[in-house]
């Protein structure tokens, strides 16, 4: 039986109380736009009541899951992250010129777990267009390494290229500057005015293997090239790095080892492994292993696949190809590769968790507690409390490279402004930390 004018007020008023009950019982809630919940529910009004819902009792059943729908994902999903740090002039620079860290975080409400963010995020996200530079360096054993710039010419900001502040980028385990997130950070830096320029891994970003050797977490050596290299032919602009997870991992490795003794101001950290032991243990549960292990392992494995010849030369490359985990595929070639006398022994070594205190410079690190390829008890929070010049960005949601926010999540993520905000107080105001 379709509506009459009198189902169709009452349905309008239930509607309206709804929303009325939120903005009553939700007013402390920062930043929610319940403007918008208006908008989604009479959006929702004028289409259920055309559809066979016609009668006011599916109407209210609708009406009435939306918002406890509403209530529980205001209470229980978006939340502020919690800021770790032992310094308070370094939390009080962050509150002040990256305020993002401190603002709720709400994670896209039709997809905020962990998994299905981390799934989702390469095929929602947009992929900005960029133009790079190749540049090729030497290595001093023979290799070579791909360095993808772009260098900004049109910044009107910084039209000094001898100044331009840079970024340096590292992307993930088989990632190279096309990755997404990599392009997004670009875009964000262009708006800015900054240059960046991303560290491919050897072997990964087209080209040729001119050593059986490849990269680990842990063997900081190649980055250390690349870091002399950018800065020994700009020294005259301000430097920073960038790392997303394996390559938050290097970097936090990097600055571990070299403490105070880098060119680099600072580092921004998002979704790093802390405990390599942890990470692969979570990995290979069996959901995570279907989701995520098998398909990182075979991107590994394809990855080397191309350079077959020449590392047949050390490795008995047919059980490589075998591996179906990633702990399988270290313990036949990385491990082999870089010259641990175990896995264990490699896995030890390319844990930052276990290099935190000594990094010397400020460093903002972004994780969330339900990344199953970095679990929260793996967090290194009480080392981090420890250490004035880190500080970390824990969130509820976002997964792993996830932190997807908005309805529609295809241009800016959470990390992405967390990305820029910190990047622009570095460069534009780090002065106030670096006196720390």
């Amino acid at each position: 039986m379709p509506c009459n004018s009198s189902d169709k007020w009452k349905s309008s008023s239930t509607l309206r109380s709804h929303v009325k009950y939120l903005e009553i019982n939700l007013a402390d809630k920062p930043l929610m736009r319940l403007e918008t919940l208006m908008e989604l529910s009479l959006y929702l009004e004028n289409q259920v009541r055309v559809g066979f819902f016609g009668s006011g009792v599916g109407l209210s059943l609708v009406l009435g899951f939306g918002v406890a729908y509403a209530c529980y994902y205001l209470n229980s999903i978006a939340k502020k992250p919690q800021l770790v740090a032992s310094n308070d002039r370094f939390c009080r620079f962050l509150e002040e010129y990256c305020p993002v860290v401190t603002e709720t975080y709400y994670p896209t409400i039709w997809c905020w777990e962990g998994r299905v963010q981390t799934l989702l995020r390469p095929f929602i996200t947009s992929r900005p267009q960029v133009q790079y530079r190749n540049e090729l360096i030497k290595t001093a054993d023979g290799g070579q390494i791909s360095l993808d710039w772009f260098d900004n010419n049109d910044s009107s900001y910084y039209p000094d290229p001898s100044t331009r502040p840079t970024v340096l980028l590292l992307p993930g385990l088989t990632g190279t500057s096309k990755e997404s997130y990599i392009l997004h950070m670009i875009h964000q830096s262009e708006t800015l005015g900054y240059r960046c320029v991303v560290f491919n891994n050897r072997g990964i970003a087209g080209e040729e293997l001119l050593t059986p050797r490849t990269y680990c977490a842990a063997n900081t050596e190649d980055l250390e090239t690349v870091i002399h290299h950018v800065h020994s032919l700009h020294p005259s602009a301000p430097l920073m790095a960038a790392g997303v997870s394996m390559g938050g991992m290097l970097l936090l490795n990097y600055l571990g080892k070299t403490g105070r003794d880098t060119p680099l101001m600072a580092a921004a950290i998002f979704s790093a492994g802390w405990n390599v032991f942890d990470s692969v243990e979570s990995l290979e549960k069996p959901l995570n292993w279907l989701l995520f292990n098998y398909y990182l392992t075979t991107c590994l494995q394809s990855s080397i696949s191309r350079h077959r010849q020449m590392l047949e030369k050390l490795f008995d490359m047919d059980l490589v190809m075998k591996a179906r985990t990633v702990r399988e595929f270290d313990k036949q070639f990385t491990s082999v590769m870089f010259g641990y006398r175990s896995i264990d022994d490699y896995y030890e070594d390319a844990s930052p968790c276990r290099k935190l205190k000594s990094v010397g410079i400020p460093v903002l690190c972004l994780n969330s507690v339900d990344d199953v390829f970095s679990p929260a008890h793996a967090i290194p929070v009480e080392t981090a409390k420890q250490n004035a010049n880190v500080a970390l960005v824990l969130t509820s949601c976002g997964g792993h490279i996830g932190f997807l926010e908005g309805i529609w999540p295809r241009k800016c993520t959470y990390m992405d402004r967390v990305f820029k905000q910190f990047v622009q107080a570095v460069f534009e105001h780090g002065n106030k930390i670096f006196s720390m």
